[in-house]
């Protein structure tokens, strides 16, 4: 075989070999039921469980911040995260909690929000005497 030719094949496999570490990285939104299956990572999309409150005490440990989720599935399970509450929490749209399960409970390491839009919400009208009325 030719020098170049060898050159060429080991060039393919780097190449070949970087596009699959890249695409391992990857992670879609998963359910706590595929968490739980896991020992890994995972990125759960839901919604925080109203019903079922918050436990958030600042003066007790301000590191400690606990709530139920419902997922895609309406799985609720509880999550823990190790860290301040988000500010407008309760505001928040949908969730998205990266972190691991552990038995019933998801360990979350990050907290992302979806919060609604402060600029569609409210309607304004501005009347002849320049007095703004707004309408939700």
């Amino acid at each position: 075989m030719k020098k170049s030719a060898i050159i060429g094949l080991i060039t393919i496999a780097i190449c070949v070999c970087f596009l699959v570490s890249l695409n391992a990285d990857t992670s879609n939104y998963s359910t706590f039921t595929e968490a739980a299956k896991d020992s890994r990572e995972f990125h759960v999309m839901g919604h925080w469980a109203k019903e079922k409150g918050i436990y958030y005490d600042a003066f007790k440990d301000a590191n400690h911040f606990s709530f139920y989720m419902k997922d895609e599935k309406n799985e609720i399970k509880k999550v823990i995260y190790s860290g301040t509450k988000p500010q407008d929490f309760e505001r928040s749209e949908k969730l998205v909690l990266i972190g691991k399960m552990n038995n019933d409970t998801f360990y979350a390491s990050k907290i992302l929000m979806k919060c609604p839009s402060k600029y569609n919400n409210d309607l304004v009208e501005i009347n002849q005497d320049g007095q703004v009325k707004k309408y939700k």
